[in-house]
């Protein structure tokens, strides 16, 4: 066999015969740091396949990948004498067109390399330099979790529940591993300040249920290959999938026949191996080009009419909502009756860069293709407006009749409407005593300025328009995450009001690095991965699968899951028992999870025996699934909508009466954003720059890993006609910059993005250098923290700069 020759390499590694509790036996035996240490150093390193293969004790356990990065994943862990030597992932059972193996894609095989990866947080550590400086000392697991309980203690006390908070995280996922279980803690200690929506979704989180009532627009992917046409409007599925095998399904629909067009400002890895079309387009104008497609749809009475004014309210005079008989209707604005600006194909094309010939000719498309579905990526979303671009996509399967059909799709965030689900069992959470939650994305207002937020701000839980926080946020619990700077908005202004210990006044993070969040913080516990604890992973959005994920090896250097340092810290506080359910260890969690799915759901999981050995479970997708809306399109009177009317509401009153109607207009409306090639900062900062997801890793999660940095280098992705502008050549380093911050980063010179535009991955690593001029393109060090008008949601990919070569 040579070197890289992996024949019968399957066949050898199942011949292995060590059984699981012995080898779980001899892996803590074996575990002092001088041993594992040798083993680390041989896995990372000269470790040879051939030796591990020969020794004949290789383990193959099953496990999952609890990744955020839109899906969920089967692993199996190849074990010898305590340590990962391989992972492969879900190829042993058949391929099925109604049970698709759920395979991995390379930020998933490459975990043993995050799970041995030299910078790993060995022992807890406590600040003795100023926050962000990196410098910390080693203490011990006792010295660190008397720290925290003392502090929580001491702002409970001093301040009250309202005063802690846990920030949103997602860096795990995996049930005993991720911030649910601080959630946990606190709700039983007495409580925290709340958030709601995320760093994903919210804006179509929040604009979906104003036209549909619900979330749940869409429906199983088996339906797609009914679709003729598919228009994927900012969708990448190959790097942020979207739910496991996403890709498949699209590909699968091409292959019945359904044409496929990208929208998009790159030239995605989705566009290379889906599109039938690539149209590129500004960042930001998405909802100009449906409004002109609206107007080709309209003036050549390619409108479904009949279709739009018996389920939906707002497209035309005769059929607005009571109380509002004289307001805007849709049809008014798209034809330009009310603002005199008719949104033809010339006028879009003058925001969207996009020919009015081809805008014009995609609306036909659309508008005599039956079925077709128009699917909204999030990224375009993530914008100053992001609302306006959710509730326009969602208006233009109205007007042709997509809504409640097989093959069709509403759009929206498509939560899907289907009995393919797997059952099952989480981590229990207890209610939260305090009442009052803040919208994520403005987290660093409730630390700076939380006790003069009210209602304006988005804070939920008041008892009126008068009120305001109790307090602003004292003490921050960041565990699983790196949003409290890296993955947040305007970076720079993020580290000042953290650095400010007036403010916040105790920070701690559980992680398994020194993240950039990490950073910031006076303790910081070292948390062992999902390979090294107990949990499961259910499919995310899409997929109705659930994955076991049983302990693989001891935890490394006397590192320990979220759970076992919430329970260290729930002792301290006096709550142990109502903590741990009684004492209970994470293996005692999993197994009563384990047991209470298949004993609630029988001829789901079949006996648990069986379940355990193939460690997941997938339920076949129907040949005929159920469709998002059919009961209202059959029968709207029996069966109506959440909204208020009961109908499809592209005039919504409730927005009507938020009285804001230059940021949040009752029907759907392109807005010029304050960061665009149409306002002032143009004339400083020409260039638009987006910051996309990358197959390197998933949001900031393995940005550290060699493998993927060697595989998927991070870069700012240049047209080719503004570097020749600007004299960048590929690879020269050039600097990006406005007025939040700057960074230095490689250039990759591509035709593959629209000219104008500048792609920084994001997900980089804040690495700043003495002038505080970061070197690793992380994009926050661009953005804002200014939240959408009616979601407070995330604006982070509405950014302008300027780029020259160092």
């Amino acid at each position: 066999m040579s070197k890289h020759d992996d024949t019968n390499l399957l066949d050898r590694l199942n011949a292995a015969t060590l059984s699981r509790r012995s080898f779980l036996k001899w892996s803590a035996a074996a575990g002092a740091t001088a041993a594992l240490t040798t083993k680390v150093d041989l896995i990372n390193g000269i470790y040879p396949l051939e030796k591990a293969l020969a020794a004949g004790d290789v383990q193959i356990m099953p496990t999952g990948c609890a990744h955020n990065c839109g899906g969920r994943c089967v692993l199996k862990a190849h074990v010898q004498d305590g340590v990962i030597v391989r992972i492969t992932s879900d190829t042993d059972r058949p391929d099925d067109p109604l049970d698709p193996q759920l395979r991995a894609c390379v930020r998933g095989r490459s975990y043993r390399r995050r799970v041995y990866a030299p910078d790993r947080l060995k022992s807890p550590l406590r600040r003795t330099g100023p926050r962000g400086s990196g410098q910390y000392e080693e203490i011990s697991w006792e010295e660190a979790v008397t720290a925290v309980a003392d502090n929580l203690m001491r702002i409970k006390e001093t301040y009250g529940n309202s005063a802690i908070y846990s920030h949103y995280a997602t860096g795990a996922g995996s049930l005993t591993n991720g911030s649910g279980n601080v959630a946990r803690l606190l709700d039983l200690y007495g409580g925290r300040l709340g958030y709601y929506n995320n760093y994903s979704w919210a804006a179509i989180q929040a604009a979906t249920p104003t036209v549909y009532g619900t979330q749940n627009t869409g429906q199983s992917r088996l339906d797609w290959l009914n679709s003729k046409l598919i228009l994927m409007w900012g969708w990448n599925p190959a790097e942020m999938i979207d739910g496991t095998n996403t890709m498949y399904f699209v590909k699968r629909a091409r292959a019945a026949g359904a044409k496929t067009i990208i929208i998009d400002p790159r030239h995605t890895m989705s566009a290379v191996g889906l599109a039938d079309e690539w149209i590129p387009i500004r960042p930001g104008t998405d909802t100009a080009m449906m409004a002109a497609m609206a107007y080709v749809i309209i003036t050549e009475q390619l409108a479904d009419e009949e279709f739009v004014n018996k389920y939906a309210l707002g497209y035309d005079a005769d059929h607005m909502p009571e109380g509002y008989e004289n307001a805007e209707s849709f049809k008014a604005y798209i034809l330009g009756e009310s603002d005199g600006v008719p949104k033809t194909p010339a006028w879009a094309e003058e925001y969207t860069g996009v020919p009015a010939d081809t805008i014009a000719r995609i609306g036909r498309e659309y508008g005599t293709t039956k079925p077709a579905m128009l699917y909204q990526g999030y990224g375009i979303q993530r914008r100053a407006y992001g609302e306006q671009v959710v509730r326009m996509g969602c208006t233009l399967p109205v007007l042709t009749g997509n809504v409640g059909v097989s093959g069709g799709w509403a759009s929206g965030i498509a939560f899907a409407v289907s009995s393919e689900s797997t059952p099952g069992a989480g981590f229990p959470s207890v209610a939260n005593p305090v009442p009052y939650s803040v919208p994520c994305f403005s987290y660093t207002d409730a630390i700076l300025r939380g006790k003069e937020m009210g209602r304006e701000d988005g804070i939920i839980g008041l008892a009126d328009d008068e009120q305001t926080l109790p307090n602003s946020i004292k003490f921050l619990y960041n565990c699983a995450g790196n949003c409290l700077t890296n993955q947040h908005g305007n970076i720079n202004r993020t580290h000042e009001i953290l650095a400010d210990e007036t403010l916040a006044e105790f920070i701690v993070t559980h992680d398994h690095f020194l993240t950039p969040s990490a950073k910031m913080s006076d303790i910081v516990l070292p948390a062992c991965t999902w390979m090294e604890t107990w949990g499961m992973a259910a499919n995310w959005k899409y997929g109705p699968s659930r994955i076991l994920m049983p302990q693989v090896i001891e935890p490394l250097y006397g590192t320990k899951s979220d759970y076992a340092i919430a329970a260290m810290i729930a002792e301290r506080l006096g709550i142990y028992d109502e903590y741990t359910g009684g004492g209970k260890t994470e293996e005692d969690w999993y197994n009563e999870w384990v047991d209470k799915m298949v004993a609630d759901n029988p001829t789901v999981y079949g006996d648990r025996d069986s379940f355990v050995e193939r460690g997941s479970m997938t339920i076949p997708y129907q040949e005929n699934p159920p469709i998002a809306f059919a009961d209202f399109i059959s029968d709207p009177e029996a069966n109506p909508l959440g909204t208020p009317s009961g109908k499809i509401e592209i005039f919504s009153a409730a927005l009507a009466a938020r009285n804001n109607p230059e940021e949040i207009p009752a029907i759907p409306k392109f807005i010029i954003e304050w960061d665009s090639p149409w306002a002032p900062v143009a004339e400083k900062y020409p260039l638009q720059a987006i910051g996309t997801h990358y197959m390197h890793r998933i949001h900031s999660t393995l940005d550290n890993i060699d493998w993927m940095d060697e595989a998927f280098p991070q870069r700012a992705f240049i047209n080719v006609n503004d570097a020749k502008e600007r004299g960048i050549a590929e690879g020269d380093l050039i600097r990006v910059w406005n007025d939040r911050g700057e960074m230095k980063i490689p250039a990759r010179v591509t035709p593959r993005i629209m000219p104008g535009v500048v792609n920084i991955p994001q997900g980089g690593w804040y690495s700043p250098d003495a002038e505080g001029v970061d070197q690793r393109g992380c994009t926050n060090v661009l953005t804002s923290e200014k939240p959408t008008p009616y979601a407070y949601g995330n604006t982070q990919q509405t950014i302008m700069v300027q780029v020259e070569k160092v």
